[in-house]
């Protein structure tokens, strides 16, 4: 069976890491390489600049590189090659690799390579297709993305382009950079990490879910070009997830200093809402695992579809938003969904 070569972006943590760790880790060995290194991606030497340093993971240790997510690249790891591994994570702190190295228990994997790759700095994005030129690559994860909640009036400049350089020019650098030889070979598959969020509005998620809007937009534009070049491309689009995402986004105090410019009765909103975000995430969020097994059906599928919904929870407003072209039913659905029915009350509980 020919084996498939996999790059994934944002291996650090999440869905990222845990599939890169499970595709690695393919007991059907369809995904071809002999040993497991992290290395900072470009450089004539063959460890990268020989002043970055160098480690052997085979002997439990880090070269550094970079990746897509923890989880993704560990469950990648499993069957990746020293020189051709079938499964590239990538992360844009390579200090990070060590929870991908603690996945994998310390042993030798012989399908997964950890390079550095920030999507951010065209530098580092041009030094990881360097060291995957030569290489057949059969899949692109695009995994890497960020968040930010609240308030519209607290979202900073630097914040909002933090947003887009990632969620969006860091997915369009991405592409670029790996396109040309799948064009070349009129073969390969694009796989991006997108969210309800890309779908429907939701509130204080404003910058992020224009963020992501863009990144439906531009992923079904592309995809109409592609199609004459047999390459395949797929949007994933999550929901709650038990991940750190929620976490480590990007999100104003809600009894701190940013919000003691709002009115009241934004302020009560936003704590209405982070209430909701902490119920929700509590009783209907999916675990990694679950929302892996559709990106792995997305690799692994004939012809799969543009789109993969991961969650049928707000399969009702979404419904409700295509049938009320005007997008007025919606709103009312995704404000009583959210905060209840009637007004918000300002700092009422």
């Amino acid at each position: 069976m020919e084996k498939t070569t996999v790059l994934i972006t944002g291996c650090s943590s999440g869905i990222g890491l845990g599939l890169a760790a499970r595709l690695a880790a393919d007991t059907a060995r369809r995904f071809k390489g002999k040993g497991v290194t992290l290395r900072r991606g470009g450089g004539q030497h063959p460890w990268g600049s020989p002043g970055l340093g160098q480690a052997a993971l085979c002997q439990g240790q880090l070269v550094p590189g970079g990746g897509l997510g923890p989880v993704l690249a560990e469950q990648l790891g499993g069957t990746a090659a020293l020189l051709s591994p079938p499964v590239y994570a990538t992360m844009r702190d390579l200090a990070k690799g060590e929870q991908l190295l603690e996945r994998l228990g310390g042993c030798c994997s012989d399908t997964l390579e950890v390079l550095q790759l920030d999507v951010t700095d065209p530098c580092s994005l041009a030094a990881a297709a360097q060291r995957v030129q030569g290489q057949r690559l059969d899949v692109l994860v695009c995994n890497a993305g960020v968040g930010l909640m609240g308030p519209l009036e607290t979202c900073s400049d630097q914040a909002m382009k933090t947003i887009f350089d990632v969620n969006l020019f860091g997915a369009i650098r991405t592409i670029q950079a790996f396109l040309p030889a799948m064009k070349r070979r009129r073969a390969g598959r694009i796989i991006v990490s997108s969210s309800i969020g890309g779908l429907q509005g939701l509130p204080f998620n404003s910058v992020y879910c224009a963020s992501k809007f863009a990144v439906e937009g531009l992923c079904e534009s592309l995809a109409i070009v592609l199609r004459p070049f047999n390459i395949h491309l797929t949007l994933v689009e999550c929901g709650p997830v038990n991940t750190s995402f929620l976490a480590n986004l990007q999100r104003p105090d809600p009894e701190g200093s940013e919000l003691q410019g709002l009115d009241a009765e934004t302020r009560g909103l936003y704590h209405r809402y982070l209430r909701h975000c902490q119920s929700l995430f509590h009783d209907a969020a999916q675990e990694v695992e679950e929302v892996l097994q559709v990106f792995v059906e997305a690799i692994g599928t004939p012809c799969p579809p543009l789109r993969c919904v991961t969650t049928q929870l707000f399969a009702p407003l979404s419904r409700l938003r295509l049938a009320s072209p005007d997008g007025s039913a919606y709103v009312r659905a995704m404000h009583d969904f959210v905060f209840g029915r009637g007004e918000a009350g300002g700092d009422q509980p």
